[in-house]
């Protein structure tokens, strides 16, 4: 698998589609607990269509390279390390998408960082004061220590648990539950990673999103959010708060899908995608 070495984190990546696209470079930011298979089908089909999609595994949880420096491991410095990936890959006019977590760090970013942005797409996310919601910010803060972080691992390793509403069932309608397993092994069975998700874990705890959110007017490029309307922990009015900031905002709304429409509905991102670059 390529990757990128960076100071804080080696960064681990899949690419699909042509390197010598015409159309913007797509970088995919997936959340906490998750990786870049996230974004797996929804990339695919871009790529078919000619887009060129980068999928890094950033260090929220779900990478087996752990950090080198956990002092990234904050929402606002995570958010500096994509900057940083994309200026290492000499990436411009960047069609950034971002889902849960991710869609936070992707907030961050355009706050910080918007010059190489070229549009913006959210699925559903933290915003504002939720980061996170309700019933994960319970259950991270019950994962600020490595120990804690690999116990609740390994009780998640049983199906009904880790597909209940306190797991992957909250976030999406159908869950695989190969992929599910897969990732939260690395933080259940690498103590590294442990400790990295529980770095992560403790800053979560003391960062929101109510700070940035008055100045994303600033950033007037394209913004596309495609929200789930089944989902209870980003609700729909959330993604309504959300797209009144932005100046030149469209809002999809997606029955039927839960926090990963990518999974639940991975058609309605690609479009999405598809109709944001032409604009």
């Amino acid at each position: 698998m390529p990757h990128l070495r960076l100071p804080q984190a080696t960064i681990e990546y899949s690419e699909f589609g042509p390197a010598d696209s015409s159309h913007p470079p797509v970088l995919f930011v997936h959340g906490a607990l998750v990786d870049a298979r996230l974004w797996s089908t929804v990339a695919k089909q871009l790529a078919a269509q000619g887009f060129r999609c980068i999928l890094p595994n950033w260090p929220l949880g779900s990478h087996t390279s752990p950090v080198n420096d956990r002092a990234v491991l904050s929402p606002p410095s995570v958010a500096e390390l994509i900057h940083q990936f994309i200026v290492g890959l000499d990436l411009a006019d960047v069609t950034l998408v971002g889902s849960d977590t991710g869609g936070g760090l992707c907030q961050f970013l355009v706050d910080a960082h918007p010059d190489r942005i070229g549009r913006l797409v959210l699925t559903n996310c933290d915003a504002f004061e939720i980061f996170p919601p309700f019933p994960f910010d319970a259950i991270f803060a019950l994962m600020r220590w490595g120990t804690s972080v690999r116990t609740l691992g390994s009780l998640m390793r049983v199906k009904a648990l880790r597909h209940s509403p306190a797991g992957y069932g909250l976030l999406i309608s159908n869950p695989d539950p190969e992929l599910t397993a897969s990732w939260l092994r690395p933080a259940s069975t690498n103590p590294a990673i442990a400790g990295d998700f529980a770095a992560l874990a403790r800053e979560i705890g003391k960062t929101d999103l109510t700070a940035t959110a008055p100045r994303l007017h600033r950033f007037t490029k394209p913004v596309t959010l495609v929200w789930g309307q089944a989902d209870r922990c980003f609700t729909p009015e959330l993604g309504r708060r959300l797209a009144a900031v932005f100046p030149n905002s469209e809002l999809i709304e997606v029955p039927g899908s839960r926090t990963f429409v990518s999974l639940d509905d991975p058609g309605a991102v690609v479009t999405a995608i598809e109709q944001i670059t032409a604009r």
